[in-house]
């Protein structure tokens, strides 16, 4: 997303801090690479709004009373403490701009990569032709002294909520790696704590996830428990639209949830959205891994979000 470099190009010269979304685990408002720039005036753009937003703002203007160059990380779980109720995780680094190592901006241009170095008491970036990216992680050891993050340039990954941890569901996530989407990974059986990634909710809760998620969010709904798929599926074509919403099913089950929808109130311009069943047609066979490499291309065939 390169909005945050026009703001940085047009930032006049007073205190600025910036507000950047590390990495992110389970739900979360916005993904990584999401950046907020905040002056003693006001703000440009958000990390998702809420409590969490909130507590980055005061964290952001105490940083602003601290010399140009500090940071800091800071860890927020998405729960009870924030109010956001979806189980997630963010990461943010939170910094007091300075205004003097900005010269970087100059070829910070899409298909770049931008390595951002944590020093002593400064921020140092730098733009390079060729790099690899580097994931973060949402949990384990903070960022410190010497942590170098390397991004690309004006392009963030889609957010992808994917519901049910069985065997497809785990195969999907397999694949994702290294590819420009966002996982948010959702299951209600306490027997899925343990496999990495999955946020494991309650029944009565899980839905509201689908309620909170971005505009531009991908969903996959592949559950071990076909009400609970209807409950989601008539969730997310209740809500404003998404980018994608796909359900896994049979032909009997597609059709019958089709029908119910529709006398639970969901138009049928509401209903074309639904891409059911999921994966690109024509793919033929039913294991796991198969219908995951099918998912994730019908996934990546819609591009980047747009900045």
């Amino acid at each position: 997303m390169t909005q945050w470099l026009r703001w940085l190009r047009a930032l006049p010269k007073e205190r600025a801090a910036l507000v950047t979304v590390l990495a992110t685990e389970g739900s979360a408002p916005r993904g990584a690479g999401t950046r907020m720039l905040v002056t003693g005036q006001g703000q440009e753009g958000t990390i998702g709004g809420g409590q969490l937003e909130f507590r980055a703002l005061e964290q952001a203007r105490a940083i602003l009373e601290r010399p140009a160059g500090t940071w800091r990380v800071q860890d927020y779980p998405l729960g009870p403490l924030l109010g956001q109720c979806c189980g997630g995780r963010v990461r943010l680094l939170i910094e007091h701009l300075d205004l003097a190592g900005l010269d970087w901006l100059t070829a910070a241009e899409p298909g770049r990569m931008l390595a951002t170095t944590l020093g002593e008491n400064r921020v140092d970036r730098a733009v390079f032709a060729r790099e690899t990216a580097t994931r973060q992680s949402a949990r384990g050891d903070r960022p410190e002294i010497g942590t170098r993050i390397v991004e690309p340039v004006g392009e963030r990954p889609r957010p992808f909520y994917l519901f049910g941890a069985g065997h497809v569901g785990q195969a999907i996530a397999r694949h994702l790696t290294g590819l420009p989407l966002q996982l948010a990974w959702f299951d209600t059986r306490e027997d899925m704590a343990g496999v990495d990634g999955v946020t494991v909710m309650p029944e009565t809760e899980i839905a509201r996830c689908i309620e909170e998620a971005p505009e531009d969010a991908a969903l996959a709904i592949l559950t071990h428990d076909h009400p609970l798929d209807y409950v989601l599926t008539l969730a997310a074509l209740k809500r404003t639209p998404l980018a994608f919403v796909g359900l896994i099913g049979s032909s009997t089950k597609i059709a019958r949830f089709r029908s119910r929808l529709l006398s639970d109130g969901i138009s049928p311009e509401a209903l074309a959205r639904l891409t059911a069943p999921i994966g690109i047609p024509g793919v033929a066979g039913k294991e796991p891994d198969v219908i995951a490499i099918a998912v994730v291309a019908q996934l990546l065939l819609l591009g980047r979000p747009q900045a």
